[in-house]
């Protein structure tokens, strides 16, 4: 099959190579522009870019799919499909029926569950135990059109989004390809998406931000969620601090412990199941790197304060020499609705 491959980030590279194993006839590679990288600003091919000049593959690097210029480009490369992975820019709807089998995107969730640009931080960031990749094929609608494949997996206990979307990525590559190949020789159906959709929307640094005051579980999914991009932060005395994933005591999970029959019954039996600093605050932080929470406190591992790299929690401590009683700054509840 002739296919026009269509990614920017890294997470779209493995897709690019398999395809390329599996005997696809890449035409070009349309990515986003260069973009300025870095403090000097550098404007950067994305990584699809870089990879496909070292396979010899032609690039296109349009700011918009809607310069009748790129149309013409995409139409005269006569491609019997697109394959799509997280490329970045709205698809006009002349172009969809371009190419004879259309548009078919991998995405990294079981639609329609976490539709949109981030749903590996947001399955992470709710909580989810399983995940998985989509192919589908593109419509006018957002991450909407009919599924043609899915492949579930369970979500590790400690995973980072970095570390899922990587593994994802490389799962999702087969998945593509055997798609086309599908699509191909007829026997790839498409089928429409079932159930409750739910929604992934490109975020900011501000989404990444930890409130203590939330549950030691939901604040161990959000510094997980957020790792290694955007990055979780927190301040203290107003400068950003950035945290690494953190140790979160066993009993966080509030449904492991025994059912007990009254308030006084049940707080006493969660003192006795928990980790070293259960009387911290929200926010508080201990000298052995406990943090307090809405629930059972977290342990910092590595943090960065502002201006400095990554280290180590326990030298940050000691250097740090914070009085006892220092808290993280809550976040207002006007910031929190913002």
């Amino acid at each position: 099959m002739r296919i026009l491959f269509a990614g920017t980030p890294a997470t779209a590279v493995p897709s690019l190579e398999r395809l390329i194993d599996d005997g696809f006839e890449v035409a070009a590679v349309l990515t986003r522009a260069p973009a300025p990288v870095g403090r000097k600003r550098i404007l950067t091919p994305s990584l699809v870019h870089q990879r496909a000049e070292e396979l010899g593959i032609p690039v296109l690097t349009p700011r918009s799919l809607k310069d009748p210029e790129i149309g013409e480009a995409i139409a005269g490369l006569e491609p019997e499909a697109v394959a799509v992975v997280a490329y970045g820019l709205i698809i006009p709807k002349a172009l969809l029926t371009v190419p004879r089998f259309g548009w078919i995107n991998l995405h990294f969730s079981l639609l329609p569950k976490w539709r949109g640009a981030a749903p590996v931080n947001y399955a992470l960031a709710a909580g989810d135990e399983t995940t998985g990749v989509s192919v589908f094929q593109i419509e006018e609608g957002l991450d909407t059109g009919p599924v043609l494949a899915r492949e579930e997996t369970p979500i590790g206990a400690r995973e980072t989004a970095g570390e899922l979307l990587e593994r994802l990525a490389a799962d999702g590559a087969a998945t593509l390809s055997a798609t086309l190949r599908g699509l191909a020789d007829g026997s790839a159906q498409a089928v429409a998406q079932q159930g409750e959709a739910s929604y992934a929307p490109q975020f900011s640094s501000a989404w990444a931000r930890v409130n203590w005051a939330e549950p030691a579980t939901a604040i161990d999914a959000k510094i997980r969620a957020a790792t290694p991009v955007p990055g979780a932060w927190t301040t203290l005395g107003g400068h950003r601090v950035k945290l690494a994933p953190v140790e979160i005591d066993a009993s966080a999970q509030h449904d492991s412990l025994p059912e007990q029959d009254s308030e006084l019954e049940q707080d006493l039996a969660l003192k006795q199941h928990s980790a070293p600093g259960q009387n911290l605050a929200p926010g508080e932080i201990s000298g052995e790197g406990w943090v307090g929470t809405g629930s059972t406190p977290v342990r910092l591992t590595r943090v960065a304060p502002a201006g400095k790299q990554h280290m180590d929690a326990g030298s940050w401590l000691r250097g740090a020499r914070l009085e006892a009683g220092t808290t993280f700054d809550a976040i207002e509840e006007d910031e929190e609705n913002r």
